[in-house]
């Protein structure tokens, strides 16, 4: 069914600006281009493409193909808000199981003006051979709703993510599908998911979610599990070509969740982060930046942008820095045909999900950049939200010295897994990723056969 997404409005009842409207007079995920111009790969397309390259590599046939690209469940479900000054508004929400042979469903809750279904498939999707690759007992889920959370008050987001969750709440739960915090959203969001969830249930199901705070059952190095994850696998994709992290000069495209985290970490280990941006700007400092003191400035006004101890820079410019490492943890899509042909860096490492197309991966292959992907890079946040479900499950809790060995094990444990692959069957590292994804989910699928 087509929908049309209500767009959200500010507090002041002007409409919120969006850079997404569903369009009625176009199939569902088609994207309108130019005149004469082929469309946009979207992160689907991306998500496709990929497993297709990995299924003709390990030679499955046209049915299991399908089975692998097809979501086993979706839900789409509008989502209405009472908004504080009375006035009712209507949006639409999504939860999608991608695969469940290996376990539950795994996968964040995303708020953004930008989603849609197929946005959403597309993270599922990822989500599944992101938990195969570092070994998870899941599958991989997604959810979103279509709503800019920059225009709404806490009280109404408390009442968005209410409503949403009592929505799909037969599809979820600690065995069924466990939410965590994307794009949009946090730990209170989780929070409000978990109780939302164990009030209907009549008792606290800390499972139910992970990402949440430490006071409801939440893990110590959750925050920044994500961003230490993709320090841990820089850290090894440069110790094989013999570079130590404390020579390189990094570059960070994003500076939410991930990217300020992985900003703190690089630098408290040695490396020169020199430039950083977010949605607003960035800003350059060739000699490298006050990580610390860039945090503290965004704490106070919101933004990179304005920062005085470095000098400005775009998004698109800081892409084609001089630099040695490129970690675009922004969105979807940043690396395209076009801008990594302008990538300097000698390697990319992919904090973001999707952040390069297929395209843009044949230009950085072809231009000897080495590329560390999303489905390696950033799984740490994954791992970490793995071991909180074993302890909200256990009711026993690790030190965060414990989480932290635990995960960079996990994390090294499958880059020398990818690389060993990569370099027997002369594979780029994304490719001998999700062959190992692929397979290990193919193998469960296999191995548990068709019912009835």
């Amino acid at each position: 069914m087509t929908t049309t997404s209500v767009p959200p409005t500010t507090t002041s009842g002007e409409p919120a600006p969006t850079d997404h409207q569903t369009r009625t007079d176009l199939p569902p995920g088609a994207r309108r281009a130019p005149d004469g111009a082929a469309p946009p790969a979207s992160a689907l397309d991306t998500a496709h493409a990929q497993l297709a390259g990995a299924v003709e590599f390990l030679g499955y046939d046209d049915g299991l193909h399908e089975m692998l690209a097809t979501p086993r469940r979706e839900v789409n479900v509008a989502v209405p808000l009472r908004r504080d000054d009375g006035r009712t508004v209507l949006f639409h929400g999504y939860r999608v199981q991608h695969n469940v042979s290996r376990g539950p469903g795994k996968g964040g809750l995303r708020y953004a003006p930008s989603v849609d279904i197929d946005e959403v498939r597309a993270l599922a999707m990822w989500m599944t051979w992101k938990c195969a690759l570092v070994d998870l007992p899941y599958g991989g889920a997604k959810g979103g709703v279509a709503i800019d959370p920059r225009c709404y008050s806490e009280a109404e987001l408390e009442r968005v993510t209410r409503r949403y969750t009592s929505e799909i709440m037969p599809v979820i739960g600690p065995e069924r599908d466990i939410m965590a915090p994307d794009m949009g959203t946090s730990e209170q969001t989780m929070a409000w998911v978990m109780d939302t969830y164990s009030v209907n249930q009549g008792y606290t199901i800390p499972a139910v979610v992970t990402g949440k705070p430490i006071t409801v059952g939440g893990s110590l190095g959750r925050t920044t599990a994500t961003s230490a994850g993709v320090v841990h696998v820089t850290a090894a994709a440069l110790d094989e070509a013999g570079v130590p992290l404390t020579d390189v000069r990094v570059a960070i495209q994003g500076f939410g969740k991930v990217g300020s985290h992985a900003a703190a970490i690089f630098a408290a280990r040695g490396a020169r982060v020199v430039a950083v941006s977010d949605q607003y700007g960035g800003v350059h400092a060739p000699d490298g930046l006050d990580v610390r003191a860039l945090v503290e400035h965004v704490a106070a006004t919101g933004s990179v942008v304005g920062f005085d101890r470095a000098d400005p820079v775009d998004n698109d410019a800081l892409l084609a820095l001089d630099v040695d490492v490129l970690v675009p943890a922004a969105v979807e899509g940043v690396l395209d045909g076009d801008t990594a042909r302008t990538v300097r860096a000698r390697w990319v490492v992919e904090g973001a999900n999707g952040p390069t197309t297929a395209e843009g991966d044949r230009v950085l292959a072809k231009n000897g950049v080495t590329v560390v992907p999303d489905v390696l890079a950033n799984a740490g946040g994954v791992v970490v939200s793995y071991f909180e479900w074993v302890q909200a499950n256990q009711a026993y809790w690790w030190t965060a010295d414990e989480i932290g060995e635990k995960l960079e094990h996990r994390m090294l444990h499958a880059y020398e897994e990818v690389a060993a692959l990569a370099r027997r069957e002369e594979l780029s590292l994304r490719d001998a990723a999700l062959v190992i994804g692929v397979q290990r989910v193919a193998e469960a699928h296999q191995i548990r056969g068709l019912y009835p």
